[in-house]
């Protein structure tokens, strides 16, 4: 029998998991990467974190963790999981350089990216799955092609060399 959910338009099958927005993980992206306003702009605890050398950024990595366990506790797929583990790693390894990541981190925000996508999963997890390949089959080609870019660099300075 069909699960009707009010004013969302959706019917859902026994057995079907009924997509849920998450208070915690919306309130933790939220204080993360938008709770201060600043004019037109808006900031969180990340970016402040940040600023503690050391470990600033792995604890603004471990409080983004958070958002990600939620992920995996809900059944979102697995190419989504690491995509979301990909902004945490840009964020924390960028965010690592000292002054250039500390600006990277004001304006990179991972936690409501990773929002986003946990929501898009709900919402549509084969759609989600497509657009999270195709996000890593176009980093892995242009790693590949910057790989070989760099290798045809040095056999043709070696030639030279030579």
């Amino acid at each position: 029998m069909p699960i009707h959910v009010p004013n969302s338009g959706e019917l859902y099958r026994a057995g079907e998991r009924l997509p849920s927005r998450d208070p915690v993980i919306e309130r933790l992206a939220y204080l993360m990467d938008g709770a201060i306003p600043i004019g037109r702009w808006s900031i969180g605890l990340d970016p402040l974190l940040g600023l503690i050398p050391g470990i600033g950024d792995l604890i603004g990595a471990l409080i983004a963790m958070l958002i990600v366990m939620r992920a995996v506790q809900a059944g979102v797929p697995r190419i989504v999981i690491t995509r979301m583990m990909a902004n945490i790693t840009i964020d924390t390894l960028i965010g690592s350089i000292p002054i250039f990541g500390d600006a990277f981190d004001f304006a990179f925000k991972s936690n409501m990216k990773n929002l986003r996508l946990y929501e898009q999963a709900l919402d549509n997890p084969r759609a989600a799955e497509t657009r999270n390949w195709i996000f890593f089959t176009v980093v892995f080609l242009a790693l590949a092609g910057a790989f070989a870019a760099l290798a045809f660099g040095l056999v043709a300075l070696a030639r030279r060399a030579f």
